[in-house]
């Protein structure tokens, strides 16, 4: 076996397949370590993947070349466009996939890169240089293997630490029926790193064969063909339906009649939950007054006959979830397969990490996914790219692609991550991103793929495609740099104002009223649907986005200002206490940055200025 490697990855999730995957993809020799091989890529909570804000994620990894939009293509058996109706700025693509088929295409999407090991076993601990405590240079297997290596990404999900709660049951494990990888956490807790718990469920599994499914409405895949990947040009598997069903007052009432059975609520469980995805019996406690709450029920898979019931996430006892469930129309006579539980977990204070997610303190260390406070498959995935991207870069001595906040949500997120830290696991929403207008689930090749290209991240076959978009995305823009006049629409059946006078076919996108197919009606060329979408959602923002460029660019003169991560914030004079304690935990990076961290108001900026330009002068001078 070999054991020598440039980088290890801890974690066959969501997180540490993308990690594994960009590294080795940029050319270095990557192990992917799991406990078990044949559960890489398996979705452990719901057969979904994207929805608002998680969508974008999924987009900008896929246009990083990752594996998580093609897998969702490959296994989706329901598409929906959430907000449909809205702008498509905060529109959200989400698929239901079968469990079976992303699994499958995430490992033979894994078996085809030559630099990738799959190694089974448990990541016992850290390996670290003799005589360097804070050098990370490997992993010791569970059976005393020792691979080394010079960077070790840590994508350890809900196994770090993970014990599993059901009314009165208390497990060990990072999922149901698979061990916890506990030797690791002791280790990290006994390296001072600044770690606590958090919590998430899951739902019980359902037989959709003892469901009524004619009391229930249902909600086919939408009609449109698109897809979650570029790579992808056609829906490939089968479509099924989706079906509501609701809580009700029985429902509540049997729930509250466990409540005091339930770990959540008996104190066993320290661990915050996620805000936007809480367990139903928190649901009924909070809001009480509710008359019901929407479940959403879920096909596991094309040959499975489980049934994921997306709303009553839960951790009561196995009697009071099989009566619960019954409560509800349709579901009368439904048997549980595998009822619900909490999961606690450990996780590292995210403020700990630089923007490539490295821990800082420790040289070759990197975090990515749940182990960093989030929840949600789209955002492990979009942390793990950034960590092995992270890790890759830092041994080839290159940089890291330039995301930001004015380009990326992936970016939003670990801005978020690192300079706010959490109190709960972090979701994506499209709400977090300021610059949302821009940042379009659409567009998403269009702002990142270059970049990835530049950094080597990108297999041949993506980057040829994208090649050929980039022609033809050429070629329409010059069409439409073409001038037309208003009357020339008016003639050709479009209701634009006679007065409005000649502009170019871009400008007209403007308009409401004016789409590009209009615009093109008589162009004898051929242009991808998806091409023509992009490029009219660009028109119809183009005011909008004007309006932005100049605080953006004052983003980006304050990004170029450095702050030292040894900064002494407390030397700083006008800096509240409480200012000083949030700097010094999330160690900013450069000055906009600062300003992005709760509470830092302008006048403390300006101090902070101020301190580093007397510091930066002060090394010129000591040099």
């Amino acid at each position: 076996m070999t054991t020598d490697f440039d980088i290890i990855v801890v974690g066959g999730g969501h997180a540490g397949t993308e990690a594994a995957a960009v590294a080795a993809r940029i050319g270095l020799r990557v192990a992917l370590v799991s406990f078990d091989k044949n559960m890489i890529g398996a979705m452990s909570c719901n057969p979904a993947i994207g929805g608002l804000g998680k969508g974008h994620l999924v987009r900008e990894v896929d246009a990083f070349d990752g594996l998580i939009g093609r897998a969702s293509d490959d296994a989706a058996v329901h598409y929906r466009m959430l907000n449909a109706s809205k702008g498509a700025a905060v529109q959200g693509p989400r698929i239901q996939a079968d469990r079976k088929l992303f699994k499958a295409s995430i490992q033979t999407q894994l078996g085809s890169l030559a630099n990738l090991h799959i190694i089974e076993g448990e990541a016992a601990a850290l390996h670290f240089l003799p005589n360097a405590p804070t050098r990370v240079a490997g992993l010791v297997l569970g059976d005393d293997i020792i691979l080394t290596s010079v960077a070790v990404v840590l994508a350890t999900g809900t196994f770090l630490g993970g014990k599993l709660f059901r009314g009165e049951e208390r497990l060990v494990g990072g999922r149901v029926g698979e061990a916890s990888a506990m030797l690791l956490s002791q280790q990290l807790r006994g390296a001072d790193l600044p770690i606590a718990r958090l919590k998430t469920g899951t739902p019980p599994r359902l037989d959709g064969r003892t469901i009524d499914w004619s009391q229930l409405e249902f909600q086919p895949s939408d009609d449109d063909d698109w897809t979650m990947s570029s790579m992808r040009s056609r829906r490939s598997v089968p479509q099924l339906f989706c079906a509501m069903s609701r809580t009700n007052a029985e429902t509540h009432d049997i729930i509250r009649s466990g409540l005091h059975r339930s770990p959540l609520f008996a104190g066993d469980i320290e661990g915050r939950g996620p805000r936007y995805c809480p367990s139903i019996e928190d649901k009924i406690f909070r809001f009480g007054d509710r008359e019901g709450h929407q479940v959403f029920l879920e096909p596991e898979g094309l040959d499975s006959h489980l049934i994921y019931p997306n709303g009553i996430s839960t951790s009561l006892p196995t009697d009071i979830q099989a009566a619960m469930v019954r409560s509800m129309t349709g579901l009368a006579q439904c048997d549980i397969v595998v009822p619900g539980y909490a999961v606690e977990y450990d996780y590292i204070d995210p403020r700990c990490l630089d923007s490539s997610l490295a821990v800082r303190g420790f040289e070759g260390l990197y975090c990515a996914g749940q182990i960093n406070g989030t929840t949600g498959y789209e955002e492990a995935a979009a942390q793990g790219l950034v960590a092995g991207m992270g890790a890759a870069s830092k041994i080839l001595a290159q940089p890291m692609p330039p995301i930001d906040r004015t380009n990326s949500y992936i970016a939003v997120m670990i801005d978020d991550l690192t300079l706010q830290g959490v109190t709960e696991p972090y979701r994506m929403l499209t709400a977090r991103a300021e610059y949302r207008l821009r940042l379009r689930s659409d567009n998403a090749g269009s702002r990142l793929t270059p970049m990835a290209i530049s950094a080597g991240a990108v297999a041949g076959e993506r980057a040829v495609a994208f090649q050929e978009r980039l022609l033809q995305q050429s070629a329409l823009q010059s069409r439409l740099r073409e001038t037309v006049s208003a009357d020339a629409l008016i003639k050709q059946g479009i209701a634009v104002k006679q007065d409005a006078g000649k502009m170019s076919l871009f400008d007209w996108l403007r308009f409401p009223q004016v789409s590009i197919a209009q615009l093109l009606a008589l162009d004898s060329e051929s242009w991808p649907l998806d091409l023509l979408m992009e490029l009219e959602q660009d028109g119809r923002y183009a005011p909008y986005l004007a309006r932005q460029d100049a605080e953006i660019n004052d983003m980006a003169a304050n990004e170029q200002i450095q702050l030292s991560p040894l900064m002494d914030y407390s030397a700083i004079s006008g800096l509240s206490h409480e200012m000083v304690e949030r700097l010094a935990a999330s160690r900013p990076e450069n000055l906009a940055a600062a300003s992005r961290i709760r509470g830092i108001t302008p006048a403390a900026l300006a101090a902070i200025l101020v301190h580093a330009k007397r510091a930066k002068i002060a090394v010129v001078e000591a040099a």
